[in-house]
């Protein structure tokens, strides 16, 4: 696309959202009050100079707490029916272990999300690759990402990739790699909220903003 305005193409960004890594980030700075996030809202926000393709959000479903699940759906569902198809959502899987403290024997169940770095990195390295994204945002502070972000650089030396770090996050690895790189702050947080109630153009269905996230 062309900005006859500027005379030159504007870059076509694909915005990956590490789901675990932000939620935990603002929870950890906000609690609960910023969770009904608008992604999209977000990202064109954050870089309105770039022409977005598309926002990838990477997550799992919740084990073994059924009212989180419900929430967690509501708002999947809510992203969707408000962003259609600007937005993908990207499933792993979390996986569950018994572990045990060895001085006092007690034992409990650690949740451990898998596949997000794997998702997130195949993703950029296949968009940058087909040059679907000539510009990429990596909302995420997990420096596990890295290698696939040098292998995205190698494939378009020419294409901008920065990280978008939550609040709480920060990876000075991901920070020297891309230096564009910078923190997502607050007001950000509350002007790309979704409407408290999100109706579903196609099924007519309403998803509200659940109580518990005030």
């Amino acid at each position: 696309m062309i900005d006859h305005r500027l005379g030159a193409a504007l870059s076509q960004l694909v915005v990956y959202v590490d789901g675990f890594n932000l939620y935990h980030g603002l929870h950890d700075k906000h609690g609960r009050r910023f969770h009904w996030l608008d992604l999209v809202s977000l990202a064109r926000s954050l870089r309105p100079q770039d022409q977005l393709v598309k926002v990838r959000y990477f997550t799992a479903s919740v084990l073994d707490d059924s009212q989180a699940l419900s929430r967690q759906d509501t708002y999947l569902n809510a992203l969707v029916a408000h962003n259609g198809m600007a937005i993908d959502i990207v499933k792993g899987r979390y996986q569950k272990k018994q572990k045990s403290c060895r001085r006092c024997g007690g034992t409990w169940t650690h949740y451990e999300e898998k596949e997000t770095d794997v998702n997130i990195a195949v993703s950029l390295v296949a968009d940058i690759a087909q040059q679907t994204a000539t510009s990429a945002m990596v909302i995420s502070a997990d420096s596990d990402l890295s290698p696939a972000i040098r292998t995205a650089l190698t494939l378009n030396p020419r294409a901008h990739i920065m990280a978008a770090f939550p609040p709480k996050r920060f990876s000075n690895e991901l920070k020297r790699l891309m230096p564009a790189s910078f923190t997502i702050g607050r007001a950000k947080f509350a002007q790309a909220q979704l409407p408290q109630k999100v109706q579903d153009p196609s099924s007519g269905h309403t998803f509200e903003r659940p109580a518990h996230w005030t």
